[in-house]
């Protein structure tokens, strides 16, 4: 840790010195970010006490992966919970799942991805105009299940402002060497006077992905060889069943007045892609596979999703804006045990509606809010470990925030919930939920941004931890789950301290989370005839507890921008440091945490063409928690060029033909916050190759 920090000491002080040199001969100048997800008006992330990003089109298309978790892993402090190419959702500061909410244009994504590390994410970058990152307790505006973060993906296809140009748009298409899969993608806009309609199309289709070794870790074979479980051969050099389809088509029309806006979209987006790590079942005779007949298993999905938004600006001396947006989902995967034969069937259908009232009392700016929500999940098949569940939730929350003149401000606000879960088992369970937040931060001239905020937040159990009781083969797990569960609290205290100038910004973010009682799986019992076992279907108990649990971490991050120099380019460079503990009260660490990690890219322009490369190092994760092997740690390196069409005089800006080589050393790597990390590896060196049209 010590030589990490050295080492980006150093190399910080010798970027400032260089960029100092070259400070006169700046071309360009850091973006300012705006960040709409927070609650109450639009500002800039070096306005936020939060660490908040955002990943423009440009960027999207860049670090394009096959599920969203992927696209962002390697953004300091987030990694994801990687399922193969089929499914992964993002991993913020080393909370996922329920504690992580998804958003698809400020709205819940209303699926079951939450429910298990297979289930894929309705939501993606594939076609996204925008996606913006909130780390640490967002709960104020989104509720506990944000007590991790937020993630929302922008797709762009309600209009709030008319486009500049009557049509516009882009699309692209690349090949990737490593699972010889295509992916292709187009946006477009039509603007006739007020009314703007939006288009977007996507697919991909990726085979089995190479790995450059074994696929299972060198700890668990050797594990399996000291029990005398070791199979006679060996996988490796490819991931057996990971393949993944995606196709989605989506439209929206709006309208767009000088003071308002008003829009209508629909999505509909299918997804077949295999399950790996060993997650095939048996054959029909006497519960065992015969030779040659191993089933291999794979998902099935589709949903399909209705957006409605609207806004107006009040401009008065009191109220100075109302919006609302309501969303309408119907979400169906299926899990086939082999061609043509279903198995499990998930099913979800609901709405989210919101409402927020922006306002101007006294020199403060804030939000008054409201938000409903109502999703019933339905599983059916063999292996349906969760029975049907509605569950309700109805919110209020404000939020407000002043600056005075001097540079100095505050901000702060309160929700307060009641969500219902109604089991058709089990009956229901209620719960009352509040969240608060206390800010305060100073704007200095020099450019320097200083903060700290405490925050409390309350989450409920959701459906599968409150539920649960059967196999979870994508665990391989049998859950149980616990009606008796109370509701997790966090308390947060997080601090920043930002320094920016036209070509240079430093940044970090230090944070410590008390939990209490924090929802976790742990080995556990169940009685089967009359007798106390710990093994059920052939798979080990798991059952959902509670302990108190801290979480500590932060992160450090870094962008500059210099002026013609070296080899006569325009150079950006970025760098990253993030680190996560987290340890029960009662003694031992939470598992699939991430291990300390640092990032770091440069790249290089000219005025036809552009060159990058970045780096992402990960210390070993033996803090690895009860039950789970230690992750051995990576170094990746990624590689990129691109010819700028555009100033040949072909598209708009942004058309270009690029070339990517991505882990460059086909080097393995395991992700700690994977269930599948011992089973499967990242995909080993892959050459992306590929064409963008912006128009």
């Amino acid at each position: 840790m010590k030589r990490v920090l050295m080492v980006t000491a150093v190399s910080t002080q010798a970027l400032m010195g260089v960029a100092h040199a070259q400070e006169s001969e700046t071309l360009r100048r850091l973006e300012t970010i705006i960040i709409t997800t927070a609650p109450g008006p639009e500002r800039t992330s070096d306005e936020l006490i939060g660490n908040a990003t955002a990943l423009e089109r440009d960027d999207i298309v860049e670090q394009l992966a096959s599920t969203l978790g992927d696209t962002l892993s390697g953004e300091p402090g987030i990694t994801s919970t990687f399922f193969g190419q089929g499914a992964s959702r993002p991993v913020l500061r080393g909370l996922g799942a329920e504690r992580v909410q998804i958003l698809t244009n400020g709205i819940g994504v209303i699926d079951a991805s939450a429910a298990s590390p297979d289930h894929q994410a309705a939501a993606d970058g594939i076609d996204a105009d925008k996606i913006e990152i909130l780390r640490g307790p967002a709960a104020l505006a989104y509720g506990g299940q944000a007590i991790g973060g937020v993630v929302n993906v922008i797709d762009g296809l309600i209009a709030e402002k008319v486009p500049d140009r009557a049509l516009s748009g882009d699309a692209f298409g690349a090949y990737n060497s490593v699972n010889e899969g295509t992916e292709l993608a187009g946006r477009g806009q039509i603007a006739q006077g007020p009314f703007v309609l939006a288009l977007s199309a996507s697919q991909r289709d990726f085979g089995d992905y190479d790995i450059p070794g074994f696929v299972e870790s060198s700890r668990l074979r050797a594990l399996e060889a000291s029990e005398g479980d070791a199979p006679e051969e060996e996988a490796s050099g490819q991931v057996e069943n990971s393949f993944l389809d995606t196709e989605s088509l989506a439209a929206g029309l709006s309208w767009v007045g000088e003071t308002g806006f008003a829009g209508l979209a629909i999505r509909r987006q299918k997804a077949t892609y295999g399950l790996p790590g060993g997650h095939a079942h048996e054959g029909e005779e006497g519960g065992e596979a015969e030779e040659g007949e191993e089933e291999l298993p794979f998902i099935d999905l589709e949903q399909t999703r209705y957006d409605f938004r609207a806004g107006l600006d009040l401009d008065g001396p009191v109220l100075t804006r109302i919006s609302g947006s309501l969303a309408v989902a119907d979400y169906e995967h299926t899990e086939f045990e082999g061609p043509g034969e279903p198995g499990t069937r998930f099913e979800t259908s609901g709405y989210e509606a919101r409402g927020e009232l922006d306002h101007t009392v006294a020199g403060f700016e804030g939000a008054l809010g409201m938000q409903f929500f109502d999703k019933e999940l339905m599983a059916e098949g063999d292996e349906a470990f969760i029975t049907p569940t509605d569950t309700q939730s109805a919110a209020v929350f404000l939020y407000e925030a002043k600056e005075w003149d001097s540079g100095f401000g505050v901000e702060g606000g309160m929700r307060a919930e009641r969500l219902t879960h109604d089991n058709i088992v089990s009956g229901e369970r209620e719960f009352d939920l509040f969240s608060a937040s206390a800010g305060v931060h100073q704007h200095l001239e020099n450019g320097l941004f200083m903060g700290a905020q405490l925050s409390l937040t309350e989450r409920a159990p959701n459906e599968i931890e409150l539920f649960a009781f059967g196999p979870h083969l994508a665990t391989g797990q049998f859950e149980v789950g616990d009606a008796s569960l109370d509701k997790e609290r966090g308390l947060n205290l997080e601090g920043t301290l930002r320094w920016r100038n036209d070509w240079l910004s430093l940044g970090m973010n230090l944070f410590t989370t008390q939990f209490s009682d924090f929802i976790f799986l742990t080995s556990g019992t169940i009685e089967e005839d009359g007798a106390i076992v710990d093994e059920a279907d052939e798979l080990p108990v798991f059952a959902f507890a509670q302990d108190d649990a801290t979480f500590t971490g932060g992160e450090l991050y870094g962008e500059a921008l210099l002026g013609k120099g070296v080899l006569g380019a325009e150079w950006q460079f970025k760098a990253g440091l993030d680190y996560v503990s987290a340890e029960f009260d009662g003694g031992g660490d939470v598992p699939f945490i991430p291990p300390l990690r640092l990032t770091g890219e440069a790249n290089a322009s000219w005025t036809y063409v552009e060159a990058g490369a970045g780096f992402e190092w990960a210390d070993d994760q033996d803090a690895a928690g009860a039950g789970q092997l230690p992750t051995d740690g990576y170094t990746t390196l990624n590689l990129r060029g691109a010819v700028k069409l555009s100033e040949l005089g072909y598209g708009a800006e942004g058309t270009q033909i690029f070339v990517e080589v991505r882990n460059a050393t086909d080097e393995e790597v395991r992700v700690a916050t994977s269930v599948l990390k011992d089973l499967i590896p990242w995909p080993g060196r892959n050459i992306r190759t590929g064409l963008r049209i912006t128009f």
